[in-house]
């Protein structure tokens, strides 16, 4: 068979999807994916972005035989028969699919004079993987991490950074924000995702999914413990910036430490230029999280700001396990000798501060993390102390 085509909306693409055009690639020379282009079902992502975000998931693993289409005003199966297509392929996970597929293309064949349909059924772990199953789980602390156990590489980095681009819109633009101040919002938007950030190569923990992590662990605060929405945003902006400059050479003689540079970009991002205060407490929140400046500066929310920098040890253990990794990655410069014994004495400073009660001075926090974090450090130190 020379050509067979996959159809769909794919907003996103989901592991389920990518396994059917596994499937029509061992069928077929060549594989056509048709995207629907349906005004109706309002997608998070445009035709032309879904188009990239298929092609990026296919080449990333190295599929070279893979075609998109998009589809406007016409019935897939009958562009499919433009476009020498004579079968579709179909992923069937229940019999309630069958019924509803074996329809459509009855529909297609008999109708529309369209490709014929194959269907086949997806391994079980992907029996539950839709794009609907995908858009449900965005929210709740830790979402990020589960929709990437579903999702190709390329399409959930394109959905967690149109989350971060909601949440910093809804930090800075209002309907009487200056067209300066958008743009400017917008430029700063760009820096903080880009390379020269949380966006960087080497930011193998401090990255995209830390904030995002982050900004969600914020929200789950603000919404347990009715802060305050200036609060909230407070503690958002000073997120977005703390760890902005990441340089693992900072210790050198006279050099800033990284959260003292990324409070000074920060005081100079003009984004809150119009009221002194709240560039004033952003600064601090940001400093507190600073081993050395930290401990002498005094907010009302500095505690609330450590918990939710710190509430990645006290996460389920893939995840600690995959923050203990990342970790190791960002400092791959260090032999591991000394990476192994820098890392013991952070572990240590934590967890003497957990053992005292001091870990996590935000009772929210201390209630949701704290037995978790003690049995998380002790089994990386364990870990690290038998390597």
């Amino acid at each position: 068979m020379k050509k067979i085509g996959f159809s769909g909306t794919l907003d996103p693409i989901t592991n389920g999807h990518m396994w059917v055009m596994d499937e029509a690639r061992s069928m077929a020379d060549e594989v056509v994916v048709f995207l629907s282009e349906n005004p109706v079902k309002q997608p998070r992502f445009s035709a032309e972005e879904r188009r990239r975000i298929v092609l990026q998931s296919a080449h990333e693993r190295g599929w070279h035989n893979v075609e998109v289409v998009i589809v406007k005003a016409d019935y897939t199966a009958r562009a499919a028969k433009r476009h020498g297509v004579d079968y579709l392929i179909r992923g069937i996970r229940t019999t309630a699919d069958f019924d509803y597929e074996n329809l459509i293309q009855q529909t297609n064949v008999d109708v529309l004079a369209g490709a014929k349909t194959i269907f086949v059924m997806p391994p079980r772990d992907l029996g539950s993987v839709s794009s609907s199953f995908i858009k449900a789980l965005e929210g709740p602390v830790g979402w990020n991490w589960t929709m990437k156990k579903f999702v190709p590489p390329p399409a959930y980095h394109a959905w967690i950074l149109g989350w971060l681009r909601k949440e910093w819109d809804a930090l800075w633009l209002r309907p009487d924000t200056e067209p300066r101040q958008v743009a400017l919002a917008g430029q700063w938007f760009e820096l903080l995702i880009g390379v020269d950030a949380y966006g960087g190569p080497g930011r193998h923990y401090h990255n995209l999914d830390h904030l995002v992590h982050g900004l969600s662990e914020i929200r789950a605060w603000a919404a347990n413990t009715d802060a305050a929405p200036f609060d909230a945003d407070l503690l958002k902006k000073a997120f977005w910036f703390h760890d902005a400059l990441h340089e693992h050479e900072h210790d050198q003689a006279g050099a800033l430490s990284n959260e003292e540079a990324s409070a000074r970009l920060w005081l100079d991002s003009g984004l809150d230029a119009a009221d002194s205060d709240d560039v004033a407490d952003v600064a601090a929140l940001i400093r507190v999280t600073d081993h050395f400046q930290g401990p002498a500066i005094e907010h009302r929310l500095k505690e609330a700001m450590l918990s939710v920098d710190l509430a990645i040890l006290g996460q389920d253990d893939d995840i600690y396990q995959a923050y203990a990794g990342a970790i190791r990655r960002e400092y791959a410069q260090l032999p591991d000798a000394d990476f192994r014994t820098q890392r013991l004495q952070a572990l240590g400073r934590l967890q003497a501060k957990l053992q005292a009660g001091g870990l996590y001075g935000d009772a929210f926090f201390a209630e949701q993390y704290s037995e978790q974090s003690g049995v998380n450090l002790a089994r990386e130190m364990a870990a690290l102390g038998a390597a």
